[in-house]
């Protein structure tokens, strides 16, 4: 009996949940809001407080409200991360790339700008250890370098722009690029990492030049760019 109460306890939370999530994205609560009250929402809901409570926790960890002592719970989104970042895993490798190249490149200018000789240093050891992997193991370079120790490279360019939220973003998407490509490509072989357009971005980024390290990231990406959607183009011939 206790597992089903248990499950018919956790049902009315998530039907709770659902109601005011819907709630938030229609806009009944606009941003920077305070929502109604435990008592008031357990009323127009017909479940009990401690539901609301319950629902109310999930939707703060969710990061769509927050709470302040004294104050009451107020709205910080009304569009859900977690939803969010479901579509991007929904969407096609071409899709998540863009995206990325955009981090990038707005990470290139800011990494120009605020970089340190630590941050320097962090990605021209990322190229060393890179270019050690290709020469010791040139039958792997292409996909392994590219999708693994590539992505090391790029998380120091992006980390240098000293920007929290940017690098946050920038690691979930790297992440998805890698499964976004596995998937697509299973074990086709991805394109050959260049070092020369990587250490180009790296002497742009020290001249402290916004513009220059903004073309030459775009320079970086554009060889993988058009090797993913050649094969894009291949995978569909075969289809």
């Amino acid at each position: 009996m206790e597992g089903l109460q248990a499950a018919g306890r956790r049902s009315l939370v998530d039907a709770a949940i659902e109601q005011l999530r819907e709630q938030l994205a229609s806009g009944v609560w606009p941003v920077g809001a305070r929502i109604p009250t435990e008592h008031e929402l357990a009323e127009r809901l017909q479940v009990g407080r401690n539901t609301v409570r319950e629902a109310i926790r999930v939707l703060v960890h969710a990061g769509m409200l927050v709470s302040r002592q004294g104050e009451g719970t107020f709205v910080r989104s009304t569009s859900d991360p977690a939803a969010v970042l479901r579509g991007v895993q929904r969407s096609g490798v071409r899709d998540v790339l863009e995206v990325r190249a955009a981090l990038e490149t707005e990470a290139a200018r800011l990494a120009a700008e605020r970089h340190t000789a630590e941050d320097l240093a962090r990605m021209r050891a990322a190229l060393e250890r890179e270019a050690a992997v290709m020469a010791a193991h040139p039958e792997r370079t292409g996909r392994e370098a590219t999708v693994e120790h590539d992505l090391e490279f790029h998380t120091a360019v992006v980390e240098a722009a000293h920007n929290p939220a940017l690098t946050e973003v920038y690691r979930y998407f790297g992440a998805s690029v890698r499964e976004s490509m596995r998937t697509a490509f299973g074990d086709q072989e991805m394109p050959e990492v260049v070092i020369a357009t990587h250490a180009a971005l790296v002497d742009a980024i020290e001249s402290r030049d916004p513009e220059r390290a903004e073309t030459a990231c775009r320079a970086l990406l554009a060889e993988p760019t058009a090797a993913v959607e050649q094969l894009l183009a291949e995978i569909a011939a075969r289809k």
